[in-house]
């Protein structure tokens, strides 16, 4: 199904085009020996690649989208139009430098504040998976080769699949507790981590994800895959969209029992 605002079909071209680009400098620096890791304020990692990833699609948006504004994990802000591209170069910076293949580049576009397109590509997992404001989500190799995206319908905790990131990012939130009685009352847990969780519940291999933490680099792209894939997007709260503190997705079917049950007392 294509998009329904025509515009953004050669906008989501242009997503493709830079998660190519990127994929290109990702891979070719992923298990490199003479990979460079350094540390920034808030004590996270940042590699070359990150960098390099984020350098190169500013440079492609500067020409292909020079009215549009850009922000990046790694980068200043540039351009203040309504349009804004919001980049994580690589999302899952450890699981890259310890050679795990589980990491991706995060693209998305907003049209003022409402995130209209989304692109997440994992090239050492052979996965891309993408979305468009109506026009569905998404996955494939490339856009060439779509198959598209629904959650489950599972539609209670007890039979619930959940991922999230690690547990304790949870233990100094309100959270803690909630959390991890959560984590008992499910079917199964796992913690696939980062943009992986929000993949596989797009897919409907999942039925819930959370995490307590998150920038917006981290959740736009994901959010709008969720949902056209069908499922709800907001944060620990309930309040839908990339907003923050944390993000919850679930199929739709499980988010106010969840959001419920996080927000306990």
């Amino acid at each position: 199904m294509p998009p329904s605002d025509s515009s953004l079909i050669e906008d989501l071209r242009v997503a493709h085009m830079l998660a190519d680009n990127a994929d290109a400098i990702s891979l070719k620096r992923f298990g490199a020996s003479d990979l460079r890791v350094d540390s920034k304020p808030d004590m996270t990692e940042v590699t070359d690649a990150d960098v390099a990833v984020e350098e190169a699609i500013r440079a492609v948006l500067k020409k292909a989208r020079p009215r549009d504004a850009v922000h990046g994990e790694e980068l200043a802000d540039t351009g203040h139009g309504p349009r804004r591209w919001v980049i994580d170069p690589i999302d899952g910076t450890r699981n890259f430098v310890r050679g795990v293949p589980v990491w991706a580049t995060l693209i998305a576009l907003f049209d003022g504040d409402e995130v209209v397109l989304g692109c997440v590509s994992a090239p050492a997992l052979s996965r891309r998976w993408w979305a468009s404001k109506g026009g569905g989500a998404f996955t494939g190799k490339s856009i060439r080769t779509p198959k598209q995206c629904r959650v489950s319908a599972v539609g209670s905790i007890e039979d619930a699949s959940m991922s999230y990131s690690s547990i304790g990012g949870w233990v100094t939130t309100p959270y803690g507790q909630p959390f991890v009685d959560l984590l008992r009352q499910c079917w199964r847990t796992r913690a696939y981590g980062d943009f992986w969780s929000y993949m596989l519940l797009a897919e409907g291999a999942v039925d819930i994800a959370c995490e307590p933490d998150l920038a917006l680099h981290d959740m736009a792209a994901p959010s709008i895959i969720v949902t056209e894939a069908g499922g709800r997007f907001s944060n620990v709260a309930g309040e839908d969209g990339p907003v923050g503190p944390g993000a919850l997705a679930t199929n739709d079917l499980l988010h106010d029992q969840v959001v419920a049950h996080l927000n306990r007392g």
